[in-house]
């Protein structure tokens, strides 16, 4: 199997549980929840989306022809030494591509693999760390993982029915969009008002990251 990648890149991890830590960010290209098409973001579930998905031609991006190509990239962006390899598998939404293949190639290459998902579909079984962001409005099959990262504000979003889910970290994170300040309070509130939740903040954008 060929795999698209939007873009490939070196960073520290700027939200949620592993903030801060250095990882190889693998930005596959495709999203399952809306096409990429500026003509089908009205009629899109997840229409704040911050992130540019479409195509190949990203920093570190292209078409790989296998598993071993992809992981001599993610490899060749980590550089030297072998510990603490993390590697974040992101989209778009990454499980419309991972396989064995993939999996067992970085496994072999020392890498920890986490994956941000929407969970809409199921998660490979060999990640080792899930990370879910539900989107209001799709249909979350993926209800158990390491870290659920809930985007707020959602309109339409059950938040007791997530917290019955099976996840080790829940974490709510501003929506970034023009409302600005009042959502940073709304998932400041939420927090307060659900001890079980921790906020998350993009401190990458902050700090001017990638």
């Amino acid at each position: 199997m060929s795999y698209a990648v939007k873009e490939l890149f070196l960073t520290l991890q700027g939200e949620g549980f592993h903030a801060g830590r250095r990882a190889v960010f693998v930005r596959f290209a495709g999203c399952n929840l809306w096409s990429g098409r500026e003509s089908d973001r009205a009629s899109a579930i997840c229409r704040f989306c911050d992130t540019d998905f479409v195509g190949m031609d990203g920093g570190g991006g292209g078409r790989f022809d296998n598993a071993d190509a992809l992981v001599q990239a993610v490899e060749a962006a980590w550089g030297p030494g072998s510990d603490n390899r993390l590697v974040v598998l992101t989209g778009g939404e990454p499980m419309l591509q991972v396989d064995d293949a993939l999996v067992d190639a970085l496994h072999q290459a020392g890498f920890t693999i986490a994956i941000e998902s929407n969970g809409t579909l199921a998660v490979h079984r060999g990640i080792d760390w899930v990370c879910i962001s539900p989107k209001a409005g799709s249909e979350v099959v993926q209800r158990a993982g390491d870290e659920l990262k809930l985007v707020w504000p959602q309109a339409g979003s059950d938040v007791d029915a997530m917290e019955q889910w099976d996840f080790r970290h829940f974490l709510v994170q501003p929506l970034d969009d023009a409302a600005g300040r009042a959502n940073w309070e709304a998932a400041i509130a939420l927090a307060m008002d659900r001890p079980r939740w921790r906020l998350s903040l993009q401190t990458h954008k902050l700090l001017g990251l990638r």
